[in-house]
């Protein structure tokens, strides 16, 4: 049964950002919806929901379809409000206030975070509040909108769970860069382009493959009709000499057929698509001739009141180790982060560090930016560099001349992790400190990261619960249990724990 029919849709705002797309939507289907940042996910996500006017084409919904739509964001007017409360306030009729807490049991919420506003709460838990919102009022289809945004591991996992279970029978449409999520919870995939958006019956890596060879065989395909075309050109302008020499009629006749036939194979021609760049990431390796850049003595890693969450051993960060640190919440992974971050600025003597490290760090929040700053004086400010080469490094990595001197707490997301890796490279680091680094990255640009810090054999420490950057960047792994630090030979055994957790 179709709940959703698109039909030639096309959003223009500013700039196009796709056109005469179509799609179906019916029972038992899970879309993933791909595409790099700014393209238009959150967008048709809206316009789906009614929120928003399309330029053109038409969407046809069924008869009585309820929609859940989960949004990024919370809305301002709900921060203050309890979770509880604002669960409630989504149904129709308050006396059937009974679904809130099988909703709120359903997805795992326990009892203390219920009575909270939400603005007291995580992203995380903010995120689970939207997801009650919308189930709660028992929705035909639900659009998510990057729902694993500010998860951990444990909460992803009761995400896939509630979706192959609870909500197993509840089509959905999820814009997501989570690609480890997509492959678990999706069956087709839409890839969201500008002019043609190709859609396949697979989940997320193995509809990323075949479009591949698509692109592959496309750009082939126009190279060939491009060189086919000027082979006619040379051949009529050889004819057309010959002709005019000879006086001979048929040859120009013949010359005129060559061209035409050239001209058509040159319009039919289609360039492969090429997505437009969101902002490029390049990193680089400073280098160092030493082995060991970090080592630990048995450090132990405490709580900022002093309480000891484990013991780190006897270890060591080698030149061109790249070891994800992995843990559940509240095990120490930021606190052991922090503190070799002190360390590198010399401000402890329980991590030893090489005299040659030179440290470029990112953190989840970005707080290494001020809300106020903006992009050109984060850059300015920062390095020893001049005005156009500062705008021509932001251009390049994403951030238009018209944002570089606005605050950069009005940029997106995705557009101030750029920044954070356009500071990383100007830093010229030999190790790389990174926590949750790709977080807001699009899949374009989680990629490009991995490229980067596998090509230049950077030396790092991270934190991500991302699981396929980790097992793609990852050559040790260093897991807490208990009040240990252990290494293990893959990432694999602690997903698996952490995502069947409970709670």
């Amino acid at each position: 049964m179709t709940l959703i029919n698109l039909n030639d849709l096309s959003i223009t705002l500013g700039a196009p950002l796709f056109a005469n797309l179509n799609l179906t939507i019916s029972k038992g289907e899970r879309i993933g919806l791909i595409a790099a940042n700014g393209r238009g996910k959150s967008t048709l996500l809206r316009c789906l929901a009614g929120n928003i006017e399309p330029t053109s084409g038409n969407i046809t919904r069924a008869r009585g379809l309820r929609l859940g739509h989960v949004e990024q964001d919370v809305p301002p007017a709900l921060l203050p409000v309890s979770m509880y409360d604002a669960v409630l306030g989504a149904l129709p009729d308050d006396s059937e206030s009974w679904r809130v807490d099988i909703v709120l049991d359903d997805l795992s919420v326990p009892d203390e975070f219920r009575p909270k506003p939400l603005g007291q709460l995580s992203g995380g838990w903010q995120r689970v509040a939207l997801l009650a919102r919308a189930w709660v009022s028992e929705p035909d289809i639900l659009l998510l909108d990057e729902p694993t945004n500010h998860l951990d591991l444990n909460r992803i996992g009761i995400l896939q769970n509630w979706l192959g279970t609870v909500a197993r029978s509840t089509p959905i449409l999820v814009a997501s860069h989570d690609r480890a999520f997509l492959d678990a919870v999706t069956n087709r995939t839409l890839f969201l382009r500008e002019t043609k958006s190709p859609i396949f019956a697979l989940p997320f890596s193995a509809a990323r493959a075949a479009l591949a060879q698509i692109d592959a065989a496309e750009a082939r395909q126009f190279d060939n009709d491009i060189k086919q075309a000027g082979q006619l050109r040379r051949q009529a302008a050889k004819l057309k000499n010959i002709g005019i020499n000879s006086g001979s009629d048929l040859l120009v006749i013949k010359t005129k057929q060559l061209n035409d036939r050239a001209d058509k194979l040159q319009d039919a021609a289609r360039p492969a698509h090429q997505d437009r760049s969101a902002g490029a990431i390049r990193l680089v390796n400073s280098g160092t001739h030493a082995k060991a850049l970090v080592s630990f003595e048995n450090t132990p890693i405490t709580t900022p009141d002093g309480r000891v969450l484990f013991h780190t051993g006897i270890n060591w960060i080698n030149r061109g180790d790249r070891i994800v640190l992995l843990g559940a919440n509240g095990a120490g992974k930021t606190q052991m982060v922090k503190l070799v971050r002190q360390a590198m600025q010399g401000g402890t003597d329980s991590v030893k560090i090489v005299p040659s490290a030179v440290l470029g760090y990112s953190d989840q929040g970005l707080t290494q930016f001020e809300t106020d700053e903006t992009p050109h004086g984060a850059i300015t400010n920062r390095f020893d560099i001049g005005d156009a080469q500062a705008r021509a490094a932001l251009a390049g990595a994403g951030i238009n001349i018209d944002l570089q001197s606005a605050a950069i707490a009005a940029l997106s997301g995705g557009q101030k992790a750029r920044l954070a890796m356009l500071v990383l490279r100007l830093t010229q680091p030999n190790f790389y400190l990174l926590d949750e680094p790709t977080n807001h990255l699009d899949i374009e640009g989680q990629e490009a990261l991995e490229d980067e810090l596998l090509e230049h054999q950077a030396s790092c420490l991270l934190v991500s619960h991302d699981r396929a950057f980790v097992r793609a960047v990852g050559n040790r792994f260093w897991v807490i249990e208990g009040k240990k630090l252990l290494e293990r030979d893959s990432p694999d055994g602690f997903f698996e724990q952490a995502m069947g957790r409970a709670g």
